[in-house]
């Protein structure tokens, strides 16, 4: 193409250029710049840098659940563990008070297996002292006889004694004079007397008994009551 034409040409592109931009001028006066993108209104007519307009990031708000959540499983848990601490806790003392009674139910067991035996001994030794306190020698012609049976009897009184001091059975023996103890006595009658104030002893009819300190048997006595027409 000569150089007559091709500047024939460019002259007839720059008066057709003229004539578009004379045809659709920009509304805002700010020239067009080739190969630059005018930016893109949204809905509401504002400029959308690709970013959200009402400041809300919805990643953020599942996060934000996200840890509430988390939350609340934490202490929903953490009060099932003290929960589980004090039904522990419990479970264990019920354990200890279990495994005590336990212990002196067998104690108990041990100390008064031969409660029943410990009883039936008491009336021999009842009977013995019963006979012990007869005066042989003078009903007998034969003192060295009599001297024998009391001999044997005050023997056979001392290893009763003896045995019933290893097993822990011990007498309960009140003085004439002593006050009345519910606990360890049965007052089985009142008798009117002078010589000794109201609610005493007077006479001991019985012994009694205790095995490693329980009573086993009271001691049967009677109590003194101040005469009518003192």
């Amino acid at each position: 193409m000569t150089p007559s034409r091709k500047k024939k040409r460019a002259q007839q592109k720059s008066v057709a250029k003229s004539g578009a931009e004379a045809q659709n001028p920009r509304q805002d006066g700010i020239p067009e710049v080739p190969g630059v993108a005018e930016p893109v209104e949204d809905s509401m007519g504002e400029t959308d840098p690709g970013e959200p307009t009402n400041g809300a990031d919805p990643a953020s708000d599942e996060k934000d659940r996200s840890g509430d959540s988390g939350a609340q499983d934490l202490e929903e848990a953490r009060a099932q563990i003290e929960e589980l601490k004090e039904l522990h806790l419990r479970a264990r003392a019920e354990a200890d008070n279990i495994r005590k009674r336990a212990e002196a139910e067998m104690t108990n067991v041990r100390k008064f297996a031969l409660e029943g035996f410990a009883r039936e001994l008491l009336s021999v030794k009842d009977s013995l002292e019963l006979a012990r306190a007869v005066d042989l020698e003078a009903d007998s012609s034969d003192n060295s006889i009599a001297a024998k049976v009391v001999e044997g009897l005050d023997l056979t009184i001392q290893q009763l004694e003896s045995t019933f001091g290893r097993f822990s059975i011990e007498e309960v023996s009140p003085e004439p004079g002593d006050k009345l103890d519910p606990e360890q006595h049965q007052a089985m009658t009142i008798e009117e007397t002078t010589e000794f104030e109201p609610n005493r002893i007077c006479r001991v009819i019985q012994k009694g008994y205790l095995l490693h300190n329980r009573l086993l048997r009271p001691a049967m006595v009677i109590v003194a009551k101040a005469p009518e027409d003192a």
